[in-house]
C-alpha cells in the first residue's frame, strides 16, 4: 500500500497570518490527518524569513502534535545538525521519541540559506562535513554508552545519553537530499532512508539520485523491504480543476518569490559545498507554473487529475515511494486545506490502497 503523509513548510509573511494562527491551524490539520489515516506529519527547520521562518524548531511543534495524537508518525523534515550541538540535538529527539511513544522519524538536512549560516557563525563550505559528523554523532549517542567523541567540530565524552530512545536501536533516520546523487548514495550505503523534493531538481537528476540510492542500499546488503523513500509535493485539490489550478499558481508563485529572496545572497558568493546554487535565482526568474504542473512538480486539480499525476510519478520514479503532501502552503485558509485533505483521503487514497 502506498503511504501518504502531510508536511508543513510555512511560506507565509507575518502580515498574512500570525505565528499563533499558523501553529493553531497546523496542529488542527495534524489531528485531522490522523483521523483521515495519513501516516506521517512533518515540518522543517528554517529561520528569519517568510520562507519557512515560522519553524525554527521542528521538535517543539512535533511535541505539541504528539500530545494531540496517538497513531500518526511525526517527522523532522529536516533538522539541521550544523546548527545544534549533537548532544543537545540527540537529547531533544530522544525525548520526543518517548513523548510520542515511538512515533518519531528523524530527517536530517544540510541547510542552504546564507543568512542562516551567517547567524550561526558557520561557513557554508563546512556544511557537508558538519552534516555527516552531526548525523553520525547523534546515531552513536543514541546507541553507545560511555561514548567518547573525537570529531572535527565537536569533542565530548565519555557520555551516556539519557533518555535512550524509545525505538531501538534508534528512530528511523532519513537523509534529505536536494540535488546530489552522491549524498543519496551515501545514505543508501549507511542504511538511512531518503527524503527528496522534485520541485528543486530536474526529472533526470531525480531519477539519477534515486537510482544511486537504491543501488548503494542493495550493494551494502540492506534489506530492500526495509528501504523507505519519501517524495514531497505541495497538493492543491478541489472538485473544480480550474479553481485548484488558480489556487496552485498563486501559492506556488508566492513560494518561488520568497525562496528567491531567501537565496539572493548566494548570487554574490560561491561555496564548494553548494555547486549550482548560483542558478536558484535564474530558476525563480524563469518559473512557469504550467510547465511545473505538466512536469508533475506540483500536484493540482480534481481528484481524478491528481490521482493520475501520482500514478505518473510512481511510473517514472518507482513504486516504492511514499508521498508527503503539503495541503497548507502557509497563507492558505484552514478551511480550504482541511477540505482538500478530506477530499484526498476520500477519493485519491483509495486508488493506491492495494498498490506496492
Amino acid at each position: 500500500m502506498t503511504e501518504f503523509g502531510v508536511n508543513f513548510f510555512p511560506v507565509v509573511d507575518p502580515a498574512v497570518k500570525s505565528a499563533t494562527d499558523y501553529y493553531d491551524e497546523t496542529l488542527r490539520l495534524i489531528e485531522l490527518a490522523e483521523s483521515l489515516r495519513f501516516t506521517q506529519a512533518q515540518t522543517v527547520e528554517h529561520y528569519f524569513t517568510a520562507y519557512g521562518g515560522y519553524s525554527p524548531d521542528p521538535v517543539t511543534l512535533l511535541t505539541a502534535a504528539a500530545a494531540r495524537t496517538s497513531r500518526i508518525r511525526l517527522a523532522t523534515g529536516a533538522v539541521v545538525p550544523a546548527f545544534t550541538h549533537p548532544v543537545k540535538l540527540a537529547g531533544k529527539l530522544a525525548m520526543l521519541d518517548h513523548l510520542s511513544h515511538g512515533r518519531l522519524d528523524v530527517g536530517f538536512g544540510r541547510a542552504f540559506l546564507p543568512a542562516e549560516f551567517d547567524a550561526f557563525g558557520i561557513p557554508m563550505d563546512e556544511s557537508r562535513a558538519r552534516f555527516a559528523e552531526g548525523v553520525e554523532a547523534c546515531r552513536q549517542l543514541w546507541t553507545t554508552e560511555d561514548l567518547m567523541w573525537e570529531g572535527r567540530f565537536h569533542r565530548f565524552g565519555p557520555v551516556t545519553l539519557l533518555p535512550r530512545p524509545y525505538q531501538r536501536p534508534h528512530p528511523p533516520i532519513f537523509i534529505a537530499s536536494a540535488t546530489s546523487a552522491d549524498s543519496c548514495a551515501a545514505a543508501g550505503t549507511a542504511g538511512h532512508h531518503l527524503q527528496v523534493v522534485p520541485s528543486v531538481t530536474t526529472g533526470e537528476q531525480l531519477a539519477a539520485m534515486l537510482n544511486a540510492y537504491r543501488r548503494a542500499w542493495d550493494d551494502a546488503g540492506h534489506d530492500p523491504a526495509a528501504r523507505r523513500i519519501q517524495i514531497k509535493f505541495t497538493c492543491y485539490l478541489s472538485r473544480d480543476t480550474e479553481d485548484a489550478h488558480q489556487q496552485a499558481e498563486f501559492y506556488e508563485r508566492n513560494y518561488i518569490e520568497h525562496m528567491a529572496a531567501a537565496v539572493a545572497p548566494l548570487a554574490g558568493s560561491r561555496s564548494a559545498d553548494y555547486p549550482g546554487y548560483d542558478k536558484f535565482l535564474e530558476k525563480a526568474k524563469n518559473y512557469e507554473f504550467a510547465k511545473s504542473l505538466a512536469g508533475n512538480k506540483v500536484l493540482a486539480g480534481d481528484p481524478g487529475g491528481v490521482t493520475e499525476q501520482i500514478r505518473a510519478v510512481r511510473a517514472e520514479f518507482g513504486t516504492d515511494l511514499s508521498f508527503s503532501l503539503q495541503f497548507n502552503p502557509g497563507g492558505l485558509s484552514f478551511a480550504r486545506a482541511a477540505t482538500a485533505m478530506e477530499l484526498f483521503a476520500a477519493e485519491v487514497m483509495p486508488a493506491f490502497r492495494e498498490t506496492s
